[in-house]
């Protein structure tokens, strides 16, 4: 098992570190370009909701921890923000209303359990844990 973790700051110009080092591990352990993709959209759309929904501000840290094996990918954000559990606390997307009309937001925790192939949260030592898995296909 091959892992890659990262700490953090909370800004968005951190996201560029997150996509170098995501994209450089992937290549250095055989990824597709397909699961990199995925892995890819689903871990900004966590990281941008703690930097702009848990934190609101910089000056705080979160970690991601990238766990790859010839079967599965698992992914973990881990952050001290307030406790969240995006699973069961995200406002509901409107996905029926024409889009001009829909209020921003909600549509980043379907996407995240669409490009997964399972999702957990936990609450532990003061922490938001949330865990994405991946399968790997030949």
């Amino acid at each position: 098992m091959a892992r890659l973790q990262l700490t953090l700051e909370s800004r968005l110009s951190s996201l560029t570190e997150l996509a170098e080092r995501l994209e450089q591990f992937a290549e250095d352990h055989g990824w597709s370009t397909k699961l990199l993709f995925q892995t890819q959209l689903a871990l900004e759309e966590i990281a941008c909701n703690v930097i702009n929904h848990g934190y609101r501000e910089e000056g705080h840290k979160f970690e991601i921890v990238v766990d790859s094996s010839s079967a599965v990918v698992t992914i973990e954000v881990i952050d001290s923000a307030r406790p969240f559990n995006p699973l069961t606390e995200s406002r509901q997307a409107d996905v029926e209303t024409v889009l001009s009309e829909r209020q921003v937001g909600g549509l980043g925790v379907i996407l995240v359990k669409e490009l997964s192939d399972e999702v957990k949260y936990r609450r532990k030592n003061g922490k938001n844990h949330l865990t994405f898995v991946k399968r790997r296909t030949p």
